[in-house]
């Protein structure tokens, strides 16, 4: 049996999509449970539901064979040991950087200058500025990334946008687009040696419907 890890949300909604049209069908019932181990409509392939972030790991340590993680979370994680074959064309969304409604960010970008930056994407976040010859200290957080400027934790944030609407309620603009993201089917790189005949034509299957939501 295979075994696919991805997170719940977004990202299994569209999974379910994608799948459907392999012919693998996934019981809506069960996934909106509390179950963290889901059967699907093919007996050799089962779901572990995991943290987004997680899900590279599980992968990485041989606990899965595959997973559906978004490209920011790969950035994150550096994908060591993984196989990352098809851009699934799902969870769609950007990775900018965003600060307060009238804050100067052009200048305060200036080369050589210093600039408070909240995130979660601490690797994406320094080698961004980096290339800009621009000075950051970094402050990780987990969530609710725009209260950092707000509350005068953080002068900008780096995160990823979808529809900007949080952004807007909060008083926020983005002021720098980073890069788009999707999601991408990562593979356990000893899996795909030995388990080839199995992950084979699941890839292809998935390659071929992410394709068609191009």
């Amino acid at each position: 049996m295979l075994t696919l890890a991805l997170s719940k949300g977004r990202i299994l909604d569209d999974t379910a999509g994608l799948l459907q049209r392999c012919g693998i069908l996934i019981d809506t019932a069960l996934a909106d449970s509390r179950k963290l181990i889901l059967p699907t409509g093919d007996p050799d392939l089962r779901l572990l539901i995991v943290r987004a972030t997680d899900v590279p790991t599980y992968v990485q340590h041989g606990a899965a064979d595959l997973g559906i993680a978004g490209k920011d979370v790969m950035l994150e994680h550096g994908g060591d040991g993984l196989y990352q074959p098809v851009d699934l064309n799902i969870g769609r969304c950007r990775m900018c950087v965003a600060a307060p409604v009238g804050f100067d960010y052009g200048n305060a970008v200036r080369r050589g200058a210093r600039l408070r930056v909240a995130t979660k994407y601490v690797n994406v976040a320094s080698r961004h500025f980096a290339r800009k010859g621009v000075h950051i200290d970094l402050i990780k957080l987990y969530g609710s990334m725009e209260l950092a400027p707000l509350v005068g934790l953080a002068d900008a944030i780096v995160d990823v946008v979808s529809t900007g609407s949080t952004l807007k309620a909060n008083n926020l603009v983005e002021v720098e687009d980073i890069m788009p993201i999707s999601a991408r089917l990562i593979v356990n790189q000893a899996a795909l040696k030995m388990r080839q005949a199995m992950l084979a034509p699941l890839i292809a299957a998935l390659e071929k419907a992410a394709a068609t939501t191009s």
